[in-house]
């Protein structure tokens, strides 16, 4: 029986071990043909294959490099485009310049020095004594007339100068202010078409100028309140006071038709330009990093290009057109809306180049990745151990988690595509909400364990003996 039970024993050690044996062989097999076949695919294409590497790579940066030039011009013809356009847009970039303590002093002055041109008070107020002197007054109410002759004068100049900037610092003037800026709008589109009718006029030295006769009937009215007769007196002026200057706006009418007709769509293809470069590229990961990189430096020059034309422009006109203060305060209105915009756009481009790095072939990256699947493992297999699994969903959620990634990126994408205007505070949310759904998708994905394969279980009864 002890003969037995060993013969036993050594032929299962011995089918076992040449069931092994032949596994060993057959894998020896199919390694040795998959790799001649491999040599041959190799020994056919290596003349072909370096060429259409180095073709991908020539195409990738061709497109990435006109997508960055591009870059500045999509988000110059976006802002131009929202600007003209729509109304409440431009009324929100020029409206609040109407509440600047700086801007309110320059307006005043204008307004004042543009009547003042046109009714001389002091002539006005000699003919008015002159007229009282033809009734034969007294030598002694005659000689009283000729002393307040001179204060009269400078009592309606500052009359006058009080109601002008009682008006202007009033919220009266504000309601004037965003009442003229909503029925200019059509005006500041003809200035850039260059119709000579228009309220706004664009110079070709990037001079913006705006029509004060509105101001000045305004004005008129609320003196013909107040009983001040010489305002019947003040004519219809027609002149108009420069209140910017800049280089910008003669690129702005000049790429007019541009922003208009593909202010929408422009910066849409630039994006199907760089993406199709990080596509076409043989490490999209890299490639993506690169791409993310450049347009952020791309949008940093932009800023500094901003805050170099700020030094010009204050410089340009101040102080001989306007104060400071108001030079700086309408340069700041007028791209305020565009600064954020780009600033937007570059903490976007930053946290992408970052996610591009950590999905890359960089040995530093590949040590961040493995520590997050560690983390991450450790903590669905201390779920597990309490009892606590996704199952069935969780299984189904880590086959098809790249679907769930990309779903998280575009949901994020168009998110950021249609927030208008767009801003830091957008981005630094949408990043961070895209981020907690990642995560979210790591906790809740179970991978599938691979169990060991349960040894063959032989035929209970005994082996015949040989």
């Amino acid at each position: 029986m002890t003969d037995s039970t060993s013969s036993d024993d050594d032929l299962r050690a011995r089918i076992a071990e040449l069931e092994a044996e032949n596994a060993r062989l057959r894998a020896d097999a199919a390694e040795t043909r998959d790799l001649s076949a491999d040599v041959a695919a190799a020994a056919s294409a290596s003349p072909e294959r370096p060429k259409r590497r180095r073709g991908r790579t020539v195409a990738a940066v061709v497109l990435v490099v006109v997508g960055l030039l591009l870059a500045p011009v999509a988000v110059i013809s976006a802002w131009a485009r929202a600007e003209l356009v729509d109304t409440d847009r431009f009324v929100a970039t020029f409206g609040p310049l109407a509440d600047d303590p700086d801007v309110q002093a320059f307006l005043a002055d204008e307004v004042t020095t543009a009547i003042e041109q046109q009714v001389d008070i002091p002539q006005l107020t000699s003919d008015l004594f002159d007229g009282i002197r033809t009734l034969d007054l007294p030598p002694r109410a005659e000689d009283a007339l000729s002393l307040l002759e001179v204060p009269a004068a400078q009592g309606l100049s500052a009359l006058l100068s009080s109601t002008i900037d009682g008006f202007i610092a009033s919220e009266a003037f504000a309601n004037v202010w965003d009442a003229a800026l909503r029925a200019s709008h059509t005006q500041f589109v003809a200035a850039l078409q260059g119709d000579p009718e228009a309220m706004l006029q664009i110079g070709g030295d990037g001079t913006l100028s705006v029509q004060l006769g509105p101001i000045i009937e305004a004005v008129k009215d609320r003196l013909s309140e107040q009983g001040v007769g010489f305002a019947a007196a003040i004519p219809v002026i027609e002149g108009s006071v420069q209140i910017a200057q800049a280089d910008s706006l003669v690129l702005v009418q000049t790429v007019y038709a541009l922003a208009v007709g593909v202010g929408t769509w422009l910066p849409l293809i630039t994006l199907l330009i760089l993406a199709a470069g990080v596509v076409v590229a043989k490490r999209r990961s890299v490639a993506l990093a690169w791409t993310a990189g450049g347009f952020a430096l791309v949008m940093l020059l932009t800023l500094a290009g901003f805050g170099t034309g700020r030094i010009f422009f204050v410089g340009t006109v101040s102080p001989t057109i306007m104060t400071r203060g108001a030079a700086e305060a309408i340069f700041g209105g007028l791209t305020e809306l565009m600064v954020s915009t780009i600033t937007a756009l570059t903490v976007l481009s930053i946290a992408l180049a970052i996610i591009a790095w950590l999905s890359g072939p960089w040995s530093a990256a590949r040590r961040v990745r493995g520590f997050s699947d560690d983390t991450f493992g450790a903590v669905r297999k201390s779920a597990a151990d309490h009892g606590m699994t996704t199952g069935r969903f969780g299984a189904g959620l880590h086959r098809w988690r790249v679907a769930a990634y990309t779903v998280i990126a575009v949901i994020a994408s168009l998110v950021l595509w249609f927030t208008r205007p767009l801003t830091v505070s957008a981005v630094a949310w949408t990043v961070v909400i895209a981020l907690v759904a990642v995560l979210l998708v790591e906790l809740l994905r179970r991978p599938e364990t691979v169990e060991p394969e349960p040894e063959a279980e032989l035929e209970s009864e005994p082996l015949a003996s040989p």
